[in-house]
C-alpha cells in the first residue's frame, strides 16, 4: 500500500491513527510518506493537534500533554540484522521520534497566550527593607517587588516605598498604610518620612487628623490614635485638618501637633525623633552583608551532603576564567562547568556575583554522568523576560532515554520533561502559571523534584509547592552533557526558531541532588538564600 498527499486515502489513514484503529499497512504507508513529504508532515501534525485538543479536557491537556497526544507511527521492522539493512530502519525510527516530539512541542507551544492583554496594577515598589517583619495575609512583600493598591501592615523594622510618581516613604513598624494610587497614600498609624520631589507634584498623604499635599519637600509624620505630629525637615509643608476650611503652612524646621478642631500646637521639628528612619540605608546594607554571610555558612554545610552532585555558588572567580567551579565536596566524577558567553553581574547581594544571560549564545556547559532514581534541581533566578515560547533553565542535550528538560514557558508555566526509553515515550509535567509579570526583575527560587520511587514530579517556587504530578516514566534518569540557560537541540533541523530556547536574565546558586528533597528541605534552601532575610517569620492576620 502506498499513499499520496492530498488524497482520500491519506485522510482515512490519518483519521484511523487519531482513533487508534490504523492497520499496520496504513502505518507503514504513512511512515513512508511522512519521511519524504514535508507538506504531508505539516498537515499530519496539524490534524493530530486538532484531534488531541477536541478529544481532551482542556485542563487535563494543559497539565499533562503526554496523555493527549497519540503515539501512532511505528517503524518498519528490520528484515536483516546486517548493518547495511538496519540503517534505513534506524533513520525511519529517528524520523518518527523527531516527528512525535515535534507534535508534542507544537501542542506545548500552542498553549501559551494566557498573558494576552495582561497588565500590572502596581502603583509603587518596595525598594529596600531592614529587619522588616510584615503582618500581611498571604506572601509578604519582597524588596524590589511591585505594590498594588491596598493595605500594608509593617509589624516591626524599616521599609522604603517608592511610588511611581517619584515620591518616597520610609516607614517604621508598627505602621499601617493604605496605598491608594501613585499620588496618594493614607497612613492610619505609625511613623514615616516622606520625600516628595518636584516631579511628584500633587502627591497627597493623609492621616485621620490631617492631609498633606506638597512637592519639593521632606517631612515626617508620627500618627497616633488621637493626634498626628508633622515635622518639616526640608522646604515648607502645607497641611489641612478635616475640620479646617483652609490650609496652613509649616516653615522648614517647624513642627505641629494636630488633634482635631483645636488649633495645631507648634513645636520645633525634631529629626532626632526619626533618626532610625534616616539610617535605613546603613541598616539595609548591614542586613545585606549579614544575609550573604549566613548564606555562605549554609552553603559550606550544604556542600558536605553526599547526595549533592553539583553546586555552583557563582562566588568570586577571575572574570577572565571560563570555568565555573563546582563546590560540592563529594562531587566525584562531575566536572566544573564551562562558561560560554554570559557576563558577570551583581547577584542577590551587592558583593555577590551572578552570571547574566543576554544572548542566544550564552550558556553553561557541564557533564553529569551516571544513572539515578531521583533528582532535585534548585536555582536562584532573576528573570528579565520570557522572550521565547520555551525558556531553558537546565536541559540535557537532545532526547536520549532518561534525560531531563527543565524550562519556563512564556506564560510563566514551569515544565519538567522526562524522556522514556521507548521511541516516542516521554512525559511533560507543567505547573499552573507561576511566574507573573510582577516577578520579572526579582530574585526568585525555583526547584523541581523527580522521584522515581514515589513516582512524583513536584514544582516549587520560593519554597512553596506549586504543583504535584504522578510520574509514569520509570528510572533510571540521566543528565549527561547538559546546559544551564540554553539548549543544544541535537537532532532537530537547524534554523527552526522554535528550537531557540535561551534564558534571558541572571542565575545565582544552582544545586543538583541525586535524591528527592522534601518540601521542608526545599524551603530551607530558599530561606537560607533569600536576598534580604527577614527578622522573623511573617505573620498572617
Amino acid at each position: 500500500m502506498s499513499l499520496i498527499h492530498p488524497s482520500p486515502e491519506f485522510d482515512h489513514a490519518v483519521a484511523a491513527v487519531c482513533h487508534g484503529t490504523a492497520t499496520v499497512e496504513q502505518q507503514r504507508a504513512l511512515n513512508a510518506l511522512l519521511r519524504g513529504n514535508p507538506v504531508a508532515r505539516d498537515e499530519y501534525i496539524l490534524r493530530l493537534e486538532i484531534h488531541s485538543r477536541l478529544a481532551s479536557d482542556p485542563d487535563l491537556f494543559a497539565r499533562d500533554l503526554a496523555d493527549a497526544i497519540p503515539l501512532p507511527i511505528h517503524a518498519e521492522p528490520s528484515k536483516s540484522t546486517s548493518r547495511g539493512h538496519r540503517t534505513p530502519w534506524l533513520l525511519a525510527l529517528a524520523a518518527c521520534v523527531a516527528l512525535l516530539f515535534s507534535v508534542a512541542w507544537w501542542a506545548l507551544r500552542s498553549e501559551p497566550g494566557v498573558r494576552k492583554g495582561e497588565t500590572s496594577k502596581a502603583i509603587a515598589m518596595l525598594n529596600r527593607t531592614a529587619d522588616a517583619t510584615w503582618q500581611q495575609p498571604g506572601e509578604a512583600p519582597r524588596p524590589g517587588g511591585p505594590l498594588e493598591p491596598g493595605w500594608l501592615r509593617l509589624k516591626s523594622g524599616l521599609a522604603q516605598i517608592v511610588f511611581y510618581s517619584g515620591a518616597r516613604l520610609v516607614i517604621e513598624g508598627p505602621a499601617e498604610l493604605q496605598l491608594i494610587s501613585p499620588g496618594e497614600v493614607i497612613c492610619q498609624s505609625g511613623r514615616l518620612i516622606a520625600e516628595v520631589p518636584p516631579p511628584a507634584r500633587g502627591f497627597q498623604l493623609r492621616t485621620p487628623h490631617l492631609s498633606v499635599r506638597e512637592h519639593g519637600t521632606v517631612f515626617g509624620v508620627n500618627v497616633g490614635r488621637r493626634e498626628t505630629e508633622l515635622h518639616a525637615f526640608k522646604g515648607q509643608v502645607a497641611f489641612q485638618s478635616p475640620d479646617s476650611a483652609t490650609a496652613q503652612t509649616l516653615p522648614e524646621g517647624q513642627g505641629a501637633v494636630v488633634n482635631g478642631p483645636s488649633a495645631p500646637r507648634l513645636l520645633p521639628a525634631g529629626p532626632e525623633r526619626f533618626a532610625s528612619l534616616f539610617d535605613l540605608q546603613n541598616k539595609s546594607s548591614e542586613a545585606a552583608v549579614l544575609g550573604h554571610e549566613q548564606w555562605r555558612a549554609a552553603g559550606t554545610r550544604l556542600d558536605e551532603d553526599p547526595a549533592l552532585l553539583v553546586h555552583f555558588e557563582f562566588e568570586p572567580v577571575d572574570p577572565l576564567d571560563w570555568r565555573l567551579p563546582n563546590s560540592s565536596r563529594l562531587r566525584s566524577p562531575t566536572a566544573d562547568a564551562t562558561i560560554v558567553g554570559c557576563q558577570w553581574t551583581e547577584g542577590r547581594w551587592p558583593d555577590k556575583r551572578a552570571l547574566e544571560f543576554r544572548n542566544v549564545n550564552d550558556r553553561l556547559r557541564l557533564d553529569v554522568p551516571g544513572d539515578y532514581h531521583a533528582l532535585t534541581f534548585a536555582v536562584w533566578l532573576r528573570v528579565q523576560g520570557l522572550d521565547r515560547e520555551i525558556n531553558s533553565l537546565f536541559m540535557s542535550d537532545g532526547f536520549e532515554a532518561g534525560t531531563i528538560h527543565w524550562s519556563i514557558r512564556n506564560d510563566g508555566v514551569i515544565g519538567l520533561t522526562v524522556i522514556g526509553d521507548a521511541p516516542g515515550q516521554y512525559q511533560i509535567c507543567t505547573s499552573p502559571p507561576a511566574l507573573g509579570l510582577n516577578q520579572l526583575g526579582l530574585w526568585v527560587h525555583l526547584a523541581g523534584v523527580i522521584d522515581g520511587e514515589s513516582k512524583r514530579v513536584v514544582h516549587y517556587l520560593n519554597g512553596r509547592l506549586v504543583s504535584d504530578h504522578a510520574l509514569r516514566i520509570a528510572p533510571p534518569y540521566r543528565i549527561g552533557v547538559a546546559e544551564l540557560g540554553n539548549w543544544n537541540a541535537r537532532g532537530f533541523p537547524k534554523g527552526d526558531p522554535f528550537m531557540i530556547r535561551n534564558f534571558s536574565g541572571a542565575m545565582d546558586d544552582f544545586c543538583l541532588f541525586r535524591r528527592a528533597l522534601s518540601g521542608d528541605e526545599i524551603h530551607r534552601l530558599y530561606s537560607a538564600g533569600k536576598p534580604q532575610p527577614e527578622a522573623a517569620r511573617q505573620h498572617q492576620n
